[in-house]
């Protein structure tokens, strides 16, 4: 098993490397999050090349991973092409000067690199195991499902909204974003729950919650919700809409 530890280390800093490498070509810290998804994949086709013997248990996972992996890049790849760098990593950009392309490799690309890594554990934990599909799977896929249709489906609403130019300056407030302000990040959140749940029969569980936990923490208090909200602060439509709807866990508005 620890060999799966080892070579999915070494495929991420390898993977991560050739990503630094192209954005800093491009002069486009942003990719990064286009090669987010797809790192995953890596992982799990490495995980697949070790394990050997495949069974349908190994395969399933691979493609929720590869599923999850090619929407989520398809998607933000679309919504970067129409926009360029994204601000975060252009204020970055701006902040570290010449010393832009060693602070990127290591508080960008390793770092990311790190966490993917991190959240990648309950896919290495499953690959290093001789495992089959049985009743916690299929509940494991059920949760992973809900949790990629709230994040598609978000991520879809949010995006004809923004192309209708009448919507410009305007806060989100229809579909799935009625009832939280955040379904793209909740979805992530809950298919990874959902990932975890799948990998339980494969052992291991307290390295694998490892996995969902912090991505959870992340998405709500440091990159994800915490990050964007910062940005509507002192806009009165923004917090009209918040004092109504959920930060991140769905529910019925509040009157």
């Amino acid at each position: 098993m620890q060999d799966f530890y080892l070579y999915s280390a070494l495929a991420i800093f390898c993977y991560m490397v050739v990503v630094f490498l192209w954005a800093t070509a491009i002069k486009d810290n942003s990719i990064v999050d286009i090669g987010w998804g797809m790192g995953f994949v890596v992982v799990g086709g490495v995980g697949l090349a070790l394990q050997g013997a495949l069974s349908s248990y190994h395969l399933v996972l691979f493609g929720m991973i590869a599923i999850w992996a090619v929407r989520l890049s398809s998607y933000i790849f679309t919504r970067h092409s129409n926009t360029g760098e994204d601000y975060r990593y252009a204020q970055w950009r701006k902040e570290w000067g010449k010393y832009v392309v060693p602070r990127a490799f290591l508080q960008i690309f390793m770092l990311q690199g790190v966490f993917m890594y991190i959240i990648a554990l309950p896919i290495i934990v499953a690959m290093a195991s001789a495992v089959t599909l049985s009743s916690v799977s299929y509940l494991g896929i059920a949760i992973w499902l809900i949790g990629f249709l709230f994040e598609a489906i978000g991520d879809y609403q949010k995006s004809k909204f923004k192309a209708n130019p009448a919507n410009n300056g305007k806060i989100m407030q229809s579909g799935l974003w009625r009832y939280t302000r955040h379904p793209n990040y909740f979805g992530e959140a809950l298919l990874w729950w959902g990932i975890f749940v799948f990998v339980v029969p494969a052992g291991y569980w307290y390295i694998s919650i490892i996995s969902p936990i912090v991505l959870t923490f992340l998405l709500t208090k440091v990159s994800g919700v915490a990050m964007l909200e910062k940005k509507y602060t002192g806009n009165k439509e923004f917090e009209a809409y918040a004092q109504k709807t959920n930060s991140f866990i769905p529910w019925m508005p509040k009157k």
